[in-house]
């Protein structure tokens, strides 16, 4: 347990809106990582693609999360989190319209890839600032927000999926799936005018009046209070070194989030969301019995999404990360197993996808962006945010492109090979991962010792 000062001991309603209007950005993140996994098989069929060809077109939208990602700390040091997440909620609107409505394949990876720059900005964004308008005490709790939404809009795609495939003829039901992403993009568009600046953001421009300004309407027991301390970070940190991410001074930081970013994609869980109902036919499951084991897949991971908001503060980031890289290790073992032989168990396969799912989600899931967030000083958070995102979506990106051909050569045996990276993650967790849990943003520093 940890003592956390007064000042810090509540969250208003105020906090909680604002955390969960910019988490909208998060539920279109995993709504639009999610809607293709329905139209996988049309995509193929309509413009006969091989599998490379299919994975290229899952990942388009990766090369641009990739490039959204590098590019969204800038601008957001710069211009403030707000304008971002506007600048995110438009594109997220055009990319959704242009992928249902595009005439052919090569207009339809233009859209992805616009899709994709949104979403590698909100990965990098939306923490951030969730962060910024948070206190201490219920930081884990307010940008697992962000992962709740990530989450509920994957259970809305696979079901969106499931009842447009019910309604509309294949030929054209992956159109309807692409351009339904529109109807939550234009309500976070809505949102996104009415959330205030991050009070970090307006010190850190010498704008203090407005930073308390919105520290009152949050509800910070004492901004004034709040405003010295910030002022007092960015002078040690003035005075320890210039803001260049890559030095010494922030090596463990710039370490851990290349680390923890590589793991959640070597975990094997956007091969799983991205082609779940291939990875279902697999094991012999029938089209439509997929989609809905699909939904499945996605319940749980919000469920168990939903139980980390509970654990992430109470026990911190690392019991999770050991907990989870354990379990998630035997589930994919389970599930490369059966794939791997000849008639493998359908019910066994899935009940090491869920198992999976659910260990993932209650561990790297919820722990990823939080520790992301919060483990790099205010002077150079931005930068450090953007480093984790781009690893994250580079190693997404590869994975997600690589996946249908190496499923189809080696069949389970690469989810034994997501287990064993699971394994390693352990080893790393206890040997190098430091725990962030309750540690005010601006002390960050001081607790690595510098």
């Amino acid at each position: 347990m940890h003592d956390y000062p007064a000042a810090e001991s509540r969250v208003t309603l105020a906090m909680i809106l604002s955390a969960a209007g910019a988490a909208l950005g998060g539920l279109l993140f995993g709504f639009d990582t999610a809607v293709i996994s329905g139209t996988t098989a049309a995509l193929q069929s309509q413009f006969v693609l091989s599998d490379g060809a299919l994975g290229f077109t899952v990942a388009s939208a990766l090369i641009g999360t990739v490039i959204g990602s590098l590019c969204a700390g800038a601008p957001a040091d710069r211009f403030g989190r707000k304008p971002m997440l506007l600048a995110v909620a438009i594109a997220y609107v055009v990319s959704s319209l242009g992928t249902g409505l595009a005439p052919g394949w090569a207009v339809l990876l233009a859209f992805r890839f616009l899709g994709g720059l949104a979403i590698g900005a909100a990965s990098v964004v939306t923490p951030v600032y969730i962060a910024e308008v948070s206190p201490a005490r219920f930081r884990g709790r307010l940008v697992a927000l962000n992962q709740l939404n990530i989450v509920l809009g994957i259970v809305l795609a696979f079901l969106s999926n499931y009842i447009i495939a019910g309604l509309i003829p294949a030929d054209t039901a992956w159109r309807w799936m692409f351009g339904i992403v529109a109807v939550p993009s234009v309500l976070f568009l809505a949102v996104t005018f009415l959330l205030p600046d991050s009070p970090r953001w307006l010190v850190g421009k010498r704008r203090d009046e407005e930073a308390r300004a919105v520290m009152t309407r949050l509800g910070f027991a004492n901004p004034a209070g709040e405003v010295a301390k910030m002022h007092a970070a960015a002078t040690r940190t003035a005075a320890a070194s210039a803001p260049r991410l890559f030095q010494r001074a922030y090596s463990v930081p710039v370490t851990c989030a290349i680390a923890i970013a590589m793991f959640n994609q070597l975990s094997g869980i956007n091969a799983l969301l991205y082609y779940a109902p291939r990875i279902f036919e697999l094991a012999g499951a029938g089209a439509d019995s997929a989609l809905l084991q699909s939904i499945a897949v996605g319940g749980t991971n919000l469920v168990f999404t939903i139980l980390a908001l509970f654990l992430i503060d109470r026990f911190g980031r690392r019991p999770l990360l050991y907990m989870g890289s354990v379990l998630t290790a035997a589930a994919l073992f389970l599930v490369g197993v059966q794939l791997a032989g000849d008639r493998p168990d359908g019910t066994l396969v899935l009940i090491g996808l869920l198992g999976f799912i659910a260990a993932f989600a209650v561990s790297q899931g919820a722990v990823i962006w939080v520790f992301i967030s919060e483990v790099f000083p205010s002077a150079v958070r931005g930068k450090g945010q953007a480093l984790g995102s781009t690893t994250h979506w580079v190693m997404a990106a590869a994975i997600t492109w690589a996946f249908p051909v190496f499923a189809a050569r080696l069949g389970g045996w690469v989810f034994a090979f997501f287990g064993a990276m699971m394994l390693l993650q352990f080893l790393w967790v206890w040997k190098v991962m430091p725990e962030t849990n309750g540690i005010a943003l601006e002390d960050m520093d001081l607790a690595r010792g510098h």
